[in-house]
């Protein structure tokens, strides 16, 4: 019923892209094209592609709000509902809308931020009421979604109860409302500092009415993140003809309070019929949040709009795609945008941010980031921001490495200046180890490599038993074999880096222990198990039971999913399954079994099954490509498709799980484009195959990467040849460097499989790097 719903909203939104698209070949979008002496046509803009509500139903948690690539501020729609599927604040399913708050998480699974809410009302509404839950707000709004509309920096709405037309747009650090009120008395905007969804909680709030258009603020919370602080400046179009501050529900007298739970009503003259205010923010303090009203210095809400949809263009332009399929273009330019909201800038305009020791610190020869959902983003996403985002990669890592001074290791999740060590690994590791070896310098390696080896040798998480035993026993580890499969593979990122680095002992060391997997694997049963401290399998076993975060040895999974977790040795998983054909055999079953997952406590984040494949959740992301190390390319080449066709959509409900924080979404950019990042950090990429007919993607000094697909259509699927700069390509995976120098990647596509391609040369993806790694990474 949902999804039909959906579809019949789709299909009235898109009806102005259906009239615009003239030309049906995306090219760059700067200048007109001369048609003939008399008229112009102006070229696609990509952000016309990009539909924020994908992913905002369902399991996806995104939210549709206003932004600008990387920002600190997330204006968006707050539904007020508590639970699960609104940990983003909305969720394309509901009806009403409590505010509109400056801060949101992309795509996570715990709800949090939502600070400093708004919401503009022309009607009268009791205040003084004790919130227990939705109802009680009494100035929420009834919204229809056909009166909202998203774009790339841009979300409108209007509020049917309240009778105000609002829309938002928003700088790197400051947010824009613009408000339209068309119903009888006073408008009243409300600032509810108290509002708070799911986990987090209020400790602290502040208010001051400076004067009749200008006001300073905190909000201080806890909840997923310990220690949450976000100051804020305000700046009205309109002049604040009477207000009241309450606190916990009562009046208080004067222009300044602080209290747990504030909240202010503002009201203005009748004849304000149009109302604007911008809103500056800062983690460090209020002067910080005032400097940030610099980056709109106007009352032109249409500029500032305007100027967030360029910037989002000139990001959406590094891949231009060319394809008469338009669900697909929306598909594929809605997840580019999704990858590009996560991490945030941290750092005020004076640099200044709130570090992890709970202290500020000033930065002074970078950007500071945060936001590192890594168990999630080490797998594809900073992989892919080393081709998108170059000039952001040093500035992540340094946001790593701050971390790492303020809190004594790196990050594991960092949540604004806090870090929750929600989920398992260090993987911040493989990230710094793809950057390094990739060619990055823009950090201080000395400290990189210290920080690296320091986490990997702390005492908690596991890691103690780790060090002991060589593995991980289950009875004295939850999630031992998620963990050890994990550090495991850390560990031999900071192998390559020692190597690199002529630490000879550190090297063997960390190898060493990279291979810790195979203590945990039983080839009675062919998986991944939890195994005891003296050595003995535990018992009862079965690969399709999951228990979330109870009692569990795998994360949000089972053994199905989690038992392909070696991309740094994957040929050493194959040799354990008894070789290629066992090892092809046991991914077949795992895509063919039926998707009954077993247990009184199955995690909800287990979802978008093929058989026990569970692509709604990260660790199955590289499996489809796995076929390509045991000789069957056009299976990996099969699976993709399908991955992709049937779990990805132009949809609200478009995504099958959390997109957290862009890794579902860069999962797919990268199998769009015709190849994977399985390890990485070996800087290879494992094809796969391409969706799109031409694909050109923009490089730094003027290089350009084209990838074409010939003959790609209808039951044209699978790869037959393969050519990198017009000489065929023999080998089943392409370089970093090789994307890199720029260049043409040619597919020939066809209806029947290619047996020959890339399996006769036995010239497979190795999931190591190659043999003289120092020279190899200085050709970088």
């Amino acid at each position: 019923m949902l999804n039909s719903k959906l579809k019949i909203f789709k299909r009235k939104s898109k009806l102005w892209i259906w009239l615009s698209l003239v030309i049906l070949v995306v090219t760059a979008c700067s200048k007109p094209v001369e048609q003939t002496a008399n008229e112009t046509v102006e070229e696609i803009r990509y952000t016309q592609y990009v539909d924020p509500f994908i992913g905002t139903a369902a399991h996806g948690h995104t939210y549709p709000g206003a932004t600008v690539p990387f920002g600190m501020v997330q204006l968006s729609p707050d539904n007020g509902t508590h639970g699960w599927d609104w940990v983003s604040g909305y969720n394309y399913a509901d009806s009403v809308i409590v505010g509109f708050s400056h801060t949101h998480l992309s795509g996570t699974g715990i709800g949090d931020l939502a600070d400093v809410l708004f919401m503009p009302v022309q009607r009268e509404i009791q205040i003084n009421k004790i919130v227990a839950t939705r109802k009680d707000y009494d100035y929420k709004s009834a919204f229809s979604h056909s009166k909202e509309s998203a774009e790339p920096g841009y979300y409108g709405v209007y509020l049917d109860d309240n009778h105000v037309k609002v829309e938002l747009t928003a700088t790197e650090r400051a947010g824009f409302h613009q408000y339209t009120f068309d119903g009888s008395g006073k408008p009243q905007i409300v600032i509810d500092l108290g509002f708070a969804i799911n986990w987090d909680k209020p400790v602290d709030t502040y208010l001051k009415i400076e004067n009749d258009t200008t006001l300073v603020g905190y909000r201080k919370s806890k909840g997923w993140a310990d220690n949450q602080q976000l100051y804020f400046s305000v700046k009205f179009s309109e002049p604040v003809t009477s207000y009241t501050i309450y606190k916990d529900g009562d009046a208080t007298e004067g222009p300044e309070a602080t209290s747990p739970r504030l909240l202010a009503v503002l009201e203005f003259g009748e004849g304000s019929k149009v109302v604007r205010a911008k809103v500056g923010l800062s983690s460090a303090d209020v002067i910080g949040a005032t400097k940030s009203l610099s980056e709109i210095d106007h009352w032109d809400f249409q500029r500032t709009r305007k100027e967030a949809s360029d910037k989002w263009e000139a990001e959406l332009s590094k891949i231009q795609v060319q394809s008469e399929d338009k669900d697909a273009l929306e598909t594929f330019y809605t997840a580019l945008y999704h990858t590009s909201l996560a991490p945030v800038l941290y750092s005020d305009l004076k640099g200044k941010y709130k570090g992890a020791d709970g202290e500020l610190h000033q930065v002074e020869d970078y950007t500071k980031y945060s936001i590192f959902s890594l168990w999630d983003t080490f797998r594809a996403a900073h992989p892919l921001f080393t081709i998108t985002q170059p000039e952001r990669v040093n500035d992540f890592i340094n946001s790593m490495l701050s971390h790492y001074d303020e809190y004594g290791l790196l990050p594991v999740w960092e949540l604004t200046g806090n870090e929750t060590n929600t989920m398992t690994g260090y993987h911040a590791i493989p990230v710094i180890t793809d950057a390094w070896l990739k060619g990055f310098s823009g950090f201080n390696k000395a400290k990189a490599y210290e920080a690296m080896k320091k986490s990997a040798m702390q005492d908690i998480r596991g890691v103690n038993f780790y060090k002991e035993y060589g593995y991980i026993p289950a009875n004295f580890e939850n999630e031992s074999v998620t963990k050890n499969l994990e550090y495991a593979y850390d560990d031999w990122c900071i192998a390559q880096i020692a190597k690199l680095m002529d630490k000879q002992e550190d090297y063997e060391y960390f190898m060493k222990r990279s291979q810790s997997y195979r203590h945990l694997y039983d080839s009675t049963t062919k998986f991944m198990r939890g195994k005891l401290a003296d050595g003995t399998w535990k018992e009862p076993f079965d690969p399709k039971y999951s228990s979330h975060r109870v009692d569990a040895e795998y994360t949000e999974g089972n053994a199905w999913q989690h038992s392909w977790f070696v991309p740094h040795d994957v040929e050493g998983l194959i040799s354990l399954m008894g070789g290629e054909q066992p090892f092809v055999k046991m991914l077949d079953s795992l895509f063919s079994e039926s998707s009954e997952i077993h247990g009184e406590n199955i995690s909800a984040d287990i979802s978008g099954l093929i058989g026990q494949y569970a692509h709604g959740n990260e660790p199955s992301h590289h499996i489809a490509y796995l076929y390509n190390f045991a000789g069957q390319p056009w299976k990996t080449q099969e699976t993709v498709q399908k991955i992709t066709g049937e779990l990805y959509s132009n949809e609200p409900a478009g995504l099958c799980g959390n997109e957290d924080c862009g890794q579902m979404s860069a999962w797919y950019v990268f199998s769009s484009l015709g190849f994977y990042p399985v390890n990485p950090a070996n800087s290879m990429y494992v094809i796969g195959t391409p969706m799109f007919e031409k694909v050109a993607i923009n490089l730094p000094d003027d290089k350009q990467f084209e990838i074409i697909a010939e003959g790609l259509g209808g039951k044209n699927t699978y790869v037959q040849t393969v050519e990198l700069n017009g000489q065929p390509l023999e080998r089943s995976y392409i370089k970093h460097g090789e994307l890199m120098g720029g260049g043409t990647l040619k597919f020939v596509m066809g209806p029947e499989i290619n047996r020959k391609w890339a399996v006769e040369s036995k010239n497979y993806p190795y999931s190591g790097l190659e043999k003289d790694l120092k020279n190899d990474t200085e050709n970088h």
